[in-house]
């Protein structure tokens, strides 16, 4: 008879190695220093390279110039009467003589006349059969011929202001719409022009100025800005003696102010160009730029 020998396991020790086990793993799992300064190292590095990148995207985009998007075209056809003679009505009988002698200006020759004829003691008989018509004349507004609406054209309704302190202020705001000095006149054929008058002006001369049909404005009226267009236009090597001053405007321009007008206008209760008689705008300083804006407005009065 065999007998075996039985090994008795102490329930305690087992339990104490079991905890001695899990506590070993959790030390293996435990988040050691250098984890925590790599750690620190890795979030630290990706936050400046974030700061970095966006840093880079502004600057990227600030070296990009979006040009703005086109403004629809507000297209104006203004009735015109051409050569004819003002009146109350439109119809294709021409006017006698009495009546375009009337509503003709006297030229110099005349006017001389007149006074030498006033001045003059010795009496002066004329037989004259003047030619009576029974034309009305033409109501058309005065203009190139045309069928168009009865508008004042821009160009007569339009007023231009500029708010500047010197010439630099003054050139800034012309170069920033893209307008362009021009002369014209005197003994020279054709239209000087003269651009980015603020640093190293450019001309050019137009000697074809039927095919120019941008929107130009003259000085009627002397005042500070005008000198500062002599200045720019000398600057530029225009000769300027016996010649006549220009501001052209370009078509974008021309569209913004347009929109710019009729907008105010129908703010104002008046939904049509029709009813505008005059518009002044005002260049003013916005942000890194400027804007025009309309100062003033004034209507027509309703015909009956």
């Amino acid at each position: 008879m065999s007998s075996g020998v039985q090994t008795e396991t102490n329930p305690s020790e087992s339990l104490q190695d079991r905890r001695v086990e899990r506590q070993q793993e959790r030390e293996k799992l435990r988040t050691s220093r250098f984890d925590v300064v790599t750690s620190l190292f890795m979030a630290l590095i990706l936050f400046i390279g974030t700061f970095v990148l966006m840093l880079f995207l502004i600057w990227l985009f600030t070296r990009f110039e979006f040009p703005p998007k086109p403004i629809a075209a507000i297209i104006e056809n203004a009735a015109g009467r051409g050569e004819n003679a003002e009146g109350t009505e439109r119809d294709f009988e021409p006017p006698g003589a009495e009546e375009v002698q009337e509503l003709m200006e006297p030229t110099l020759e005349e006017t001389i006349e007149a006074v030498t004829d006033a001045v003059s003691t010795v009496p002066i008989d004329a037989n004259f059969a003047p030619n009576q018509g029974s034309s009305k004349g033409d109501s058309r507004p005065p203009g190139p011929m045309g069928e168009g609406a009865d508008i004042v054209p821009r160009g007569e309704r339009w007023q231009l202001k500029f708010s500047a302190k010197n010439l630099e202020g003054y050139s800034a705001q012309l170069d920033f719409y893209k307008i362009e000095l021009g002369a014209i006149g005197g003994s020279i054929q054709g239209v000087d022009v003269a651009s980015n008058v603020s640093g190293s002006p450019k001309k050019r001369r137009i000697v074809d100025t039927e095919n120019e049909k941008r929107l130009y404005f003259m000085w009627t009226s002397v005042g500070p800005l005008m000198q500062y267009d002599r200045q720019l236009l000398q600057k530029a090597s225009i000769p300027l003696p016996g010649r006549q001053m220009l501001k052209f405007i370009p078509q974008n321009l021309e569209n913004q102010l347009a929109n710019i007008e009729l907008e105010y206008s129908r703010s104002k209760g008046h939904p049509s160009v029709t009813e505008i008689a005059k518009t002044i705008f005002e260049s003013k300083s916005q942000g890194s730029g400027y804007v025009f804006e309309v100062v003033d407005q004034r209507y027509r009065k309703a015909r009956r």
